[in-house]
């Protein structure tokens, strides 16, 4: 059986998001579908799950029209989506969570767990997903998370499986655990698609690859006949640098010294938990871990986000405990948030306006109570062109860009002064080759200059690709140090995983 999608065409108000493209995937084929933010892939996935109607063009099984109108009917044409991020509720268990909205009942109408359950167990066994249908979720790791996602979609019958990025907050060690979750449910005769920015993984888990670049489909390739360099290069529209270069650190006195932090996460719980490290100038410094050990916190209490229950920081020698973020911010500290939606950006403000959320109270864009328009659009103008940030106009409303050119709006905005520390949260997430590449050379020119710079990355090839130092976070802790040139990513992954095999 092959599923089509067939001259597919989907318009947004001012955005051509598919222009006629057509692809295919076989039951017992691994199809890779690539491309930069914007290139259309969402979209495709999107009319290919109920979400959106295309304007033109058709979904078939074999040959046999569908009409998607919502992801229910996609369900029943036996195709399901396991999500980026999980659509899981953690104080739910495994077989609550895959039962939701399709619950076994027996005799009076009540629920049948016991059947739930066996569902479960048999769908795991079937797999080798080794999962505990009575685990509560918020227990479990992320790998373990996601084969519960890979359950939900299994119990609803699915022949047709897509996986959106899946391997992005998972160690080495897991990912290998998942290919060989992916390959036994091609063996079982499941079609499946595959979208990922990891160039390296897909070559090694695709039958084929199909990339797209401005709404068209570009290439249909085989992956054991084209390099990772090719591939990019057909991604982005030009040669690509996938490979971060950067000369020997000077690291010289400490900018940034972290003594024995513990800080509580929403719900209270121990977070970060005596937490001690320093960053000289001159040094890129990286902290892997799985998303979820403490990470997120240990940058909101650095960068006055968040308070911390016990422990000091400062910054040049100064003392910034307890500090607010606007005063840190005063001390020539750049952020790139984890998140660029939620803290780094207003997506109802122009580019303009983004680009001087940091500074416009300060000269010369505020002139007492009043903003200086002009010299902001000015400054825009000109960090647009410095940081190749592609948006039509410094008018255009943020929202209304990829998600590359809004990192770099950014890291236009934090690094347009004299920089003394960066602290770079999961600075390339969600984002496309051509934009990492950018980022990642920013982030190198800042060191050279002489800044101190702590990242924050769940990729591990991101940080060993960066680092000049790695400290591994665990469960709040500081597990390890590592060097990137002498230690190995399965050494560093393993620590990830809190040593354990």
């Amino acid at each position: 059986m092959v599923l089509e999608l067939r001259g597919i065409t989907k318009r947004f108000p001012g955005v051509l998001a598919n222009d006629d493209v057509s692809l295919s995937v076989e039951l017992g084929e691994i199809l890779a579908l690539l491309g930069e933010n914007g290139a259309g892939k969402t979209t495709l996935m999107n009319i290919l799950y109920g979400l959106y109607t295309p304007d033109a063009g058709e979904v078939l099984v074999d040959g046999q029209h569908l009409q998607l109108s919502s992801p229910s009917d996609s369900i029943a044409a036996g195709i399901g989506m396991v999500h980026q991020h999980f659509m899981l509720v953690p104080v739910f268990t495994v077989t609550e969570n895959v039962i939701l909205g399709m619950e076994p009942t027996i005799a009076g109408g009540f629920l049948d767990m016991k059947a739930g359950s066996k569902m479960v167990k048999d769908i795991s066994e079937s797999y080798k997903l080794e999962v505990d249908p009575d685990a509560l979720i918020e227990n479990l790791p992320v790998g373990i998370q996601q084969r519960v996602e890979i359950i939900k979609v299994l119990s609803r019958e699915a022949r047709y499986l897509v996986f959106d990025e899946p391997t992005a907050v998972l160690t080495p060690q897991e990912v290998e655990e998942f290919f060989q979750i992916v390959r036994g449910l091609q063996e079982a005769g499941k079609g499946i698609i595959f979208i990922s920015h990891k160039l390296k993984e897909v070559l090694e888990i695709a039958d084929r690859i199909v990339i797209m670049r401005d709404g068209k489909s570009v290439a249909d390739v085989d992956p054991e006949k084209i390099t990772e360099e090719e591939i990019a290069e057909l991604m982005v529209g030009r040669p690509v640098e996938l490979v971060v270069r950067k000369k020997q650190a000077e690291p010289g006195e400490p900018v940034l010294v972290i003594n024995d932090l513990i800080a509580l996460d929403d719900r209270d719980h121990t977070a970060v938990d005596g937490v001690s490290f320093e960053v000289c100038s001159g040094e890129i410094v990286g902290i892997a871990g799985v998303q979820g050990n403490g990470q997120t916190e240990l940058i909101e209490v650095i960068t006055g986000i968040r308070l911390s229950l016990a422990g000091t920081m400062s910054i040049h020698g100064q003392d910034i405990t307890g500090a607010s973020p606007r005063n840190i911010h005063g001390m020539n500290v750049a952020h790139v948030p984890e998140n660029r939606q939620e803290s780094g950006l207003i997506i109802d403000f122009t580019v303009t306006e983004n680009m001087v959320l940091n500074s416009y109270y300060t000269q010369p864009y505020s002139r007492g109570i009043q903003m200086d328009w002009d010299i902001a659009s000015q400054a825009a103008t000109r960090l647009v062109k410095e940081y190749d940030v592609r948006t039509p106009s410094v008018d255009t409303q943020v929202s209304s860009l990829s998600g590359g050119n809004q990192q770099k709006v950014i890291v236009a905005r934090e690094f347009d002064r004299d920089v003394g520390l960066v602290i770079a949260a999961q600075p390339t997430r969600g984002i496309d080759v051509g934009s990492i590449e950018y980022i990642h050379a920013r982030i190198v020119e800042q060191r050279d200059k002489g800044a101190a710079v702590l990242i924050v990355s769940s990729e591990l090839d991101e940080v060993m690709a960066l680092s000049d130092r790695i400290l591994v976070m665990y469960r709040g802790k500081i597990v390890g140090e590592f060097d990137p040139k002498k230690d190995s990513t399965t050494k560093i992954g393993l620590a990830m995983l809190g040593g354990t095999k």
